[in-house]
């Protein structure tokens, strides 16, 4: 815990050890905070393999074009993003793109694009 995240937590514990709303909210941003690490050591480990594989002799100057077509290289990539997909999913819901305000919001929208068409004529 950084220091001045642990100074206010120490200052505002008495505050917040008993408020479920912190509690929760908290929880939450641990748990966001963790897929995003997971999905930066994902990209990091994958685009290492990736170059490790298009450049096998390493001190050499030789470059295998072939490497891109071989499956090992992507299948790392396939059943890890698999496994992100599932963490990504139990962090942010099932509605990502589809959350339960998006057809009120869109309900709206299409609500007020007929009343500016409607003002002209």
């Amino acid at each position: 815990m950084g220091q001045f995240r642990k100074r206010m937590y120490e200052e505002h514990a008495h505050k917040f050890s008993t408020d479920d709303h912190y509690n929760i909210a908290y929880k939450k941003v641990k748990r966001i905070k963790g897929f995003y690490s997971h999905l930066r050591i994902y990209l990091i480990i994958n685009v290492l393999i990736i170059i490790s594989n298009l450049n096998r002799d390493f001190f050499g100057s030789s470059f295998n074009e072939n490497g891109l077509s071989e499956w090992h290289i992507y299948s790392t990539a396939i059943f890890w993003g698999i496994g992100l997909l599932a963490h990504g999913l139990s962090v942010f819901g099932r509605d990502i793109f589809f959350g339960h305000d998006w057809e009120e919001k869109k309900i709206q929208e299409y609500m007020d694009k007929s009343d500016n068409q409607n003002k002209w004529q």
